[in-house]
């Protein structure tokens, strides 16, 4: 198994461990426990036949070895730093270069390759998008624990990891379970902006700004868009806060790299971006799957919470926008940046026009703030 993992270093992975298909035998009753509570929100597909998902040998049935790979993609700064930059847009560390189910994907298939033609037998790779368990597998092969963030820890890499797996019909050797090093740490949990974790391990998507920002589909719900701040795709919080990221190598390989135009674009350019525009600057990007609408919503969630007036104008313009969640969004920041008698005038010059209930809702709902009320906007970016 040296080759193997000489093989996975030199295509980029940082981590590789072998466990047996099925060295996760509590997975399945934590994911039913997690649907049954509702965590997962909208995501539907993770309540598709869970035993499939929570055992990989329901999925295939001739597998006997799972390789497990991480690689690092540890920022070389704190990514929490831009969200003081109120006219600057925070995206996900991960999702600032290429996509990553892309890139991982080819080199899995180059090392699942070499496998085959070195030892035979059959293969099949996955990365995160298949109804394969990746973390509880990966403490399984040795690359690290859940940490009550949920998310994979390593003591060598911290808390940023991608996973991808390769199942072969090999019987390889086995490698040590990872225990968990959390201890009495809460680092994590208090990191996040939306008291998104119950209870420690444990993560209730309906509440954290990544499920917000990505997998939701409809307008924010009221009760977060204060604590989304300029955060307009993913949230790093969690993870940054780690200890153990201190033990992390940062530096990643070029097509892992972020991109210059995604590390803090400007508010007001991405407010202005229509549907080619949008597949242009996020081609192979995984934000582009978000699609425009949602991802213009997200940003004029952040410039309601920048307190610049001057941005008011580009929310005014989105009134008519074709989707009815970019036109909510754009109502909610015109309540936070406008002085209230002159939201108050907008809203009854447009509120009829409106023919989408919860566009209206928002007109109805808007409440703007009382320091916008009263000292007007430069009140709320000195405040």
């Amino acid at each position: 198994m040296t080759k193997l993992r000489q093989q996975a270093q030199a295509l980029g992975f940082d981590a590789l461990g072998i466990c047996a298909p099925d060295s996760a035998p509590h997975a399945l009753s934590q994911l039913r426990a997690y649907l049954d509570a509702g965590h997962h929100g909208e995501m539907a597909w993770l309540a598709d036949r869970p035993e499939r998902r929570a055992d990989p040998r329901v999925m295939w049935s001739e597998v006997r070895s799972v390789i497990m790979l991480g690689v690092n993609y540890g920022p070389e700064h704190d990514p929490r730093t831009i969200l003081d930059a109120r006219d600057r847009g925070a995206i996900s560390v991960y999702a600032q270069g290429d996509d990553y189910h892309d890139v991982i994907k080819a080199r899995l298939k180059q090392l699942a390759r070499g496998l085959v033609a070195a030892g035979g037998g059959e293969v099949k790779v996955f990365v995160d998008t298949a109804a394969v368990m990746e973390k509880p597998l990966a403490q399984a092969a040795g690359l690290g624990w859940q940490g009550k963030h949920s998310n994979l820890v390593s003591r060598a890499l911290g808390s940023w990891l991608f996973l991808g797996a390769i199942f072969t019909t090999l019987e390889l050797p086995r490698d040590a379970a990872e225990r968990d090093h959390c201890g009495s740490c809460r680092a994590c949990l208090d990191a996040c902006p939306t008291a998104a974790f119950p209870r420690p391990y444990q993560l209730d998507a309906r509440r954290c700004i990544s499920y917000l920002t990505i997998e939701h589909k409809g307008p924010i719900p009221h009760e977060f868009r204060k604590a989304l701040g300029n955060r307009i795709y993913g949230c790093d919080d969690c993870l940054a806060a780690c200890p153990w990221n201190k033990f992390a190598q940062a530096g990643r390989e070029a097509k892992l790299a972020a991109r210059a135009a995604l590390r803090a674009p400007a508010l007001d350019q991405l407010v202005r971006l229509d549907d080619p525009a949008f597949r242009a600057l996020f081609t192979k990007s995984p934000v582009k799957r978000i699609g425009r609408d949602r991802f213009v919503r997200n940003v004029l969630i952040a410039i309601g919470n920048s307190g610049d007036a001057g941005l008011a104008a580009e929310a005014e313009r989105l009134l008519g926008d074709a989707s009815a969640v970019v036109r909510g969004a754009a109502v909610w920041v015109l309540g936070q940046l406008l002085p209230s008698d002159q939201f108050a005038e907008l809203r009854a010059a447009r509120q009829g026009d409106e023919v989408d209930q919860s566009v209206r809702a928002e007109w109805t709902d808007a409440l703007p703030s009382p320091l916008v009320g009263e000292g007007g906007a430069d009140a709320v970016r000195t405040g």
